[in-house]
């Protein structure tokens, strides 16, 4: 295992423009491709209605509909490992640049396709298709998201660079909530069936093209030129490595990784739902209160990772897990005597969802640069390709029993974080 390069270890300095360019320029990139994959579950039904038989009963519909958006997920794993291998092996850059190209193709294409009555079958299939390879790209484009600013800023600032980095990915989650809205509030049910469903894929795909011509002023990272000068490269199979060498570090980022999917499945999500149906909030309502807690969320990636900066994300884990324990209590337990409370309860539970900021710092960390992205990546996509996808279906459970049921998967999940946090804070003293 190679010792990491000097330039790691550079002398600290304050942020330089440079810097700053970096980080807008990949925040960006992740909002638009985070939008791209995730538009599609705003458009799920009409989506379902055109692309699969007339006279197919509802439930199969939506189970087939729902079946493609789960594909992405599944395919998120082997695209991650794969381009994490040859941003070990090639350079950051490349990778990072290619995730967001293999996103905004399908996204426009997806745009374009003819229906069920166009071409038949040739119609899912091909929307399950372009569903894959976005999944692949979002494999890509997360880890190597987090990997490439990391590398790009001073040790002292890594936290605020990933907790910004995850702050933009959070905020592509808000614009196609906002597109959605919009699409729904511009035009009529029939006409959105009829062709309006279109225009948010295609607005995705040449948003993502632009970052694709966007992502040309980026330069590699310096941790990664400099191990290809000195040919301190991974000798083998970096997965193997990784595997063999940081079983550690992979247990600890797929703890950190569920806790994150938690969050953002469980608070930001489900809850719309879980608003409408158990406390039976009008959509507009629910909608508007989750867009606030989405834009306090992101405040809070970017002001978790800062304090992870200056106090170590062992405190800010644990602090950060209990607030985000006792506020998404509060909201889910307090709203039927109290649905006036919903925004400021939403919102602040939003903020404390932004402990998740911390996560790619640690993970980041717990992996030496020639391995840093092929671990990170296997550890977060397999961790949140599980969790991510049987989190719905837990919480779904525990909800038959309760409709506290997302406070206690939350409330857990929070022990978990705040224990994680208890081990870090001790090893760093």
């Amino acid at each position: 295992m190679s010792s990491v390069p000097a330039s790691s270890a550079q002398p600290s300095r304050p942020l330089t423009r440079n810097d700053y360019k970096t980080l807008s320029l990949s925040a960006l990139g992740g909002a638009l491709e985070f939008y791209d994959f995730i538009i599609f579950v705003f458009f799920a039904t009409v989506v379902g209605k055109l692309f699969f038989p007339v006279d197919m009963p509802e439930w199969l519909r939506m189970m087939q509909t729902f079946g493609i958006f789960a594909a992405g997920y599944l395919a998120r794993p082997l695209g991650g490992i794969i381009m994490a291998h040859f941003g070990d092996l090639l350079g950051r850059k490349k990778m990072f640049t290619l995730s967001i190209f293999m996103m905004a193709v399908p996204t426009l294409i997806m745009g374009l396709l003819p229906t069920y009555a166009q071409i038949g079958l040739w119609a899912p299939i091909l929307l399950l298709l372009m569903r894959v390879i976005q999944g692949a790209a979002i494999g890509g484009e997360v880890p190597g998201a987090w990997v490439f600013v990391s590398e790009h800023v001073p040790p002292r600032h890594i936290g605020y660079a990933c907790g910004t980095l995850t702050s933009g990915l959070t905020a592509g989650i808000l614009l196609g909530s906002l597109v959605a809205t919009a699409i729904n509030t511009l035009y009529t049910p029939a006409e959105v069936s009829d062709f309006a469903w279109r225009i948010p894929f295609l607005l995705g795909g040449v948003f993502g093209l632009l970052s694709v011509y966007l992502r040309r002023w980026l330069h590699e990272t310096p941790i990664f030129a400099e191990m290809q000068q000195r040919k301190t490269l991974a000798a083998e199979l970096p997965l193997r490595a990784v595997l063999r060498d940081h079983r550690g570090a992979i247990v600890l980022s797929m703890l950190l990784t569920w806790l994150l999917s938690a969050g953002i499945v469980v608070v930001i999500l489900m809850t719309p739902t879980v608003l409408q149906t158990v406390y039976h909030f009008a959509p507009t309502i629910a909608l508007q209160a989750n867009s606030l807690a989405i834009v306090t969320l992101s405040l809070g990636c970017i002001l978790s990772g800062a304090l992870a900066d200056r106090f170590g994300a062992g405190r800010v884990l644990v602090v950060g897990c209990l607030l985000l324990l006792c506020s998404s209590w509060t909201l889910y337990h307090s709203l039927v005597q109290h649905p006036d409370w919903l925004f400021p309860l939403y919102a602040l539970t939003g903020l404390f969802v932004g402990t998740i900021g911390v996560v790619p710092y640690v993970m980041v960390k717990a992996f030496p640069p020639v391995v840093r992205f092929s671990g990170l990546s296997f550890s977060y996509n397999v961790a949140y390709a599980i969790f991510g996808g049987l989190t719905p279906l837990a919480v779904s459970l525990l909800m038959k029993e309760s409709p506290m049921g997302p406070a206690y998967y939350v409330a857990a999940l929070c022990v978990m974080g705040m224990l994680v946090g208890g081990y870090l804070w001790k090893r760093s003293r």
